[in-house]
């Protein structure tokens, strides 16, 4: 199963976000000599969720981990500490000449550090992204892992000053674009028609007509650990949605917090669609059509901008200030009477037109093992 010394890129995912970035990336690598590279995906196990993780890579085309370290949940401490020790084994074994990680969660970190701790290069795709939020652990994990990355390929050209105020020597840094955006331009055709996923959920006829709908998803620990702050946030949905009926995707984290708080009441209406998780086309095929999605997600800002959907963002900031500056993106935290507005201009104006981001093409993952084949002679 090992493959010989000097040939072997082993390539992590580890939680739902990574598995859109690691697509293009994969097939990408498979172009490449196999006399010269062997890329083995290793799955840490971070999101756990069976029927999820194959729902994802059957639809993206993943194939499937040549090793799962079936971590599961735990604290950050724990699972974090879980990846280095499972993942440590897995690296003596295969003898890497690099790792490539993606993203920003803990698997990303994790395993770059046992990577750096034994002397293999590691490969940061999508670095350089800044909230300047510590209370988020995504973003300790983008500055951690960002220090100890050999290569650093950034998605816009503010990561790049990010970075070289950080001390990132030049030379380390590629702007290559978006992998999540090959992901969306390969399966966008493929997408799953709104019509089927009203139709299987049970939604109201509201959600067919031609006034269209908005897409909710709360994830973010401010938004729903806090039940005052989630009861203004759903009292919010629930106003809103009798102007624009809303498919709120709810994440497990999201409805253990409203059945704790007592909160269910407030989501029961027929303009309110409450769903579960959705699969990647499932998803895709929600957004494209939304007349405006309000999310706490990082990767959706990019795809709303991407599809030219309207985009209000659920966070007193963004990592991924393109979206605002270029695209459909718009903050408005979660203060209500900031929502109604922009939900307001939104609803008598169209909202923002955007324009697509400078390498948002569809051909991140291209230039990126360009550039990490002429790096480690693999041409």
């Amino acid at each position: 199963m090992t493959s010989p010394e000097g040939k072997t890129l082993l390539c992590i995912v580890g939680a739902r976000p990574n598995f859109m970035k690691i697509a293009p990336i994969m097939a990408s690598l498979k172009k490449l000599s196999s006399e010269k590279i062997t890329p083995r995906l290793i799955h840490t196990g971070q999101h756990y969720d069976e029927e999820m993780k194959r729902c994802f890579f059957d639809q993206l085309g993943i194939p499937e981990p040549d090793v799962d370290l079936e971590v599961g949940s735990g604290s950050h401490a724990v699972q974090t500490a879980e990846i280095m020790r499972r993942f440590e084994t897995v690296v003596n074994d295969e003898k890497p000449f690099a790792i490539l990680v993606v993203g920003d969660v803990n698997s990303t970190i994790a395993c770059a550090l046992v990577a750096v701790k034994l002397n293999i290069p590691v490969i940061h795709v999508e670095a350089g992204l800044r909230s300047y939020d510590r209370a988020m652990p995504e973003e300790i994990n983008r500055v951690l892992t960002d220090s100890i990355s050999d290569m650093l390929f950034i998605t816009e050209r503010s990561a790049k000053n990010n970075l070289i105020r950080e001390g990132i020597d030049e030379s380390r840094i590629h702007f290559t674009g978006n992998v999540m955006i090959d992901t969306l331009r390969n399966n966008l055709a493929k997408a799953t028609p709104v019509s089927s996923i009203f139709k299987q959920a049970g939604a109201s006829d509201i959600f067919l007509r031609e006034a269209g709908y908005g897409v909710l998803t709360l994830h973010r620990p401010s938004n729903v650990d806090d039940p005052k702050v989630l009861k203004a946030l759903l009292e919010t949905l629930r106003e809103l949605s009798e102007q624009l009926p809303i498919a709120f995707t709810v994440h497990p984290r999201t409805r253990s917090c409203i059945e704790q708080a007592g909160l269910n009441s407030i989501v029961e209406s027929p303009c309110i669609l409450l769903l579960p998780p959705l699969a990647y086309l499932e998803m895709l095929g929600l957004m494209s059509k939304a007349r405006i999605v309000m999310t706490d997600s990082g990767g959706m800002q990019e795809e709303t901008t991407a599809l030219g959907v309207p985009c209000l963002t659920l966070r007193e900031n963004t990592e991924r200030p393109i979206t605002i500056d270029q695209g459909t993106n718009t903050i408005v935290g979660s203060d209500p009477d900031r929502i109604r507005e922009e939900f307001s201009r939104i609803m008598a104006t169209g909202g923002k037109a955007g324009n697509i981001p400078e390498l948002w093409d569809g051909n991140a993952a291209q230039r990126i093992v360009a550039v990490i084949a002429e790096r480690f002679s693999l041409n």
